[in-house]
């Protein structure tokens, strides 16, 4: 929840130009459902992509204050489902973001679908049983071409906006021998291996490219350092570069 129209119209700006010299990284960005209208002509013809930050799963009716998967299709091409925040601010299930995904397939949205442990859960060992089921749980009741068309993000709720990152061997492993396999069990291997799986937590210009390098992680969610040109352009040269 940041930035104004104007303020993200001028935020984006600043990074066309910078983003527009990195050719071989697919870029999205996804500001708040009242920036969408000002920033997608700004983003026309640059081959940036524009994002939803969540969708209700219903077409219409009584949800005030929600926003339908039809309404986001007006503006984006991508919606983020599922992040930490709306899971632990606003109690979204698994079984809610499997609705919304659901939805945003229907509508020709691509998902972003965001998993991952809390701290204590972190500390007492289950990640793998959290973030397993958050993935299998969430992803179900599509076609096989559809979930190959998705995009899952791990994020680790402890590494969110905390500065603590988590290491790039550690997030590898998650998603080689939990969130994969939770795919494959739904759709099968070779659909599991075609689905982009992102690291998100603490991404930073810093850190960026010992993430990338590893072979698990086909790219970044970025928080807090997206609302900085500079730091967001770095990010992106380092996905370029390995």
């Amino acid at each position: 929840m940041n930035r104004t129209s104007a303020e993200a119209r001028e935020l984006v700006s600043q990074l066309i130009g910078p983003l527009r010299e990195i050719s071989r990284v697919e870029k999205v960005v996804c500001p708040p459902f009242t920036a969408l209208a000002a920033v997608g002509p700004v983003l026309e013809g640059t081959g940036i992509g524009l994002g939803a930050q969540n969708i209700h799963w219903e077409e219409k009716g009584a949800f005030t204050g929600e926003v339908s998967a039809a309404m986001v299709r007006e503006f984006c091409t991508y919606v983020i489902l599922g992040h930490s925040e709306r899971r632990g601010f606003f109690s979204e299930t698994d079984e809610m973001v499997n609705r919304k995904l659901q939805a945003a397939e229907q509508h020709g949205l691509i998902p972003i679908v965001c998993v991952g442990e809390t701290l204590e859960e972190f500390e007492s060992n289950r990640t793998s049983e959290v973030v397993g089921r958050q993935t299998e749980n969430s992803l179900q009741g599509i076609s096989p071409d559809d979930a190959r068309k998705l995009i899952v993000a791990y994020e680790p709720v402890w590494a969110i906006g905390t500065g603590r990152a988590s290491t790039a061997v550690n997030a590898a492993s998650v998603i080689r021998e939990v969130i994969r396999p939770a795919i494959s069990k739904l759709y099968g291997k070779e659909t599991a291996q075609a689905v982009r799986v992102l690291y998100g937590g603490s991404v930073t210009a810093s850190n960026a490219a010992e993430f990338f390098s590893v072979e698990e992680i086909d790219g970044g969610l970025v928080g807090g350092a997206s609302l900085k040109p500079e730091e967001f352009v770095a990010i992106v040269r380092g996905a370029e570069g390995v």
